[in-house]
């Protein structure tokens, strides 16, 4: 995939606000507070307020995401880093993880939250329909995400330890899919998969794929609705003092027992 840089705009802050109010909900049942911690966000205002106000990082500095998905921080140099709508653009996410890993301290904190499952699935499906009727072929126009079920063991792949991942699903509502289209050019986010189609897309199949729009995914008032799944996944750098797994064969009690299962039933 390639990146799109974009200047920010009324969907912008809104979708900011919202991760700024999730990401506030995250910290608040992690009983630590940090020295200091690193925001990598396009957009990190809202949410660097929320880690200012709940007092948990006593000193936040701010990184703009890299085009060349380098995470330009030195090993060990933080305890707490946090990601925000990034991951779903690296090329290579496993590598861009362990940088991550690299640059916290031992029992340092990495959080992520980035579009993935069903993220713009109307989209992606009235692209596909409209394309394959009006041309007799599809290219590429919705990028891939990352599936939820593969966070955690990307984390460990990167080196880091007891990771947690859950779903943050979103609703929103537009007048039509070309104002839909036109806030993601805005925010950033139009295609940026390499082998998409180069060529002008034709007026009549913009005009084909807001019909479609608007037949399958409009509610009673007019309005279309567009679906954003925003994963948060968080993990930590290991360290002596974090629960350790039980070495295979140490339990000093059977499962039947635990169950109170008598031996064949």
């Amino acid at each position: 995939m390639a990146r799109v840089r974009a200047a920010q705009g009324d969907a912008a802050h809104a979708l900011d606000r919202h991760i700024a109010r999730e990401l506030a909900e995250r910290m608040a049942v992690i009983n630590r507070t940090f020295p200091d911690a690193v925001l990598v966000a396009a957009r990190p205002s809202a949410s660097r307020e929320i880690l200012v106000e709940d007092g948990k990082c006593l000193k936040i500095s701010t990184l703009s995401p890299s085009p060349e998905d380098v995470l330009r921080l030195e090993a060990e140099t933080t305890s707490c880093l946090v990601s925000l709508l990034d991951l779903q653009t690296i090329n290579d996410v496993p590598g861009h993880l362990a940088q991550a890993a690299r640059a916290l301290r031992p029992d340092g904190l990495a959080l992520f939250a980035f579009f993935a499952g069903d993220t713009l699935r109307e989209l992606r499906e009235v692209w596909l329909a409209a394309e394959s009727e009006m041309t007799g072929g599809v290219t590429p126009r919705v990028a891939p995400m990352i599936d939820l079920r593969e966070a955690g063991g990307l984390l460990q792949r990167a080196g880091l330890a007891l990771p947690v991942a859950d779903m943050d699903r979103v609703t929103l509502r537009y007048d039509n899919a070309l104002a839909l289209m036109a806030e993601l050019k805005g925010l950033g986010f139009s295609n940026p998969m390499a082998g998409r189609s180069r060529h002008f897309t034709p007026r009549r199949l913009l005009g084909r794929v807001a019909e479609l729009y608007q037949q399958r995914f409009a509610d009673p008032d007019g309005r279309i609705r567009v679906t954003l799944d925003i994963a948060w996944a968080m993990a930590w750098k290991p360290h002596a003092s974090q629960q350790q797994p039980l070495k295979p064969g140490s339990a000093k009690m059977r499962l039947a027992d635990a169950l109170r299962v008598k031996d064949g039933e």
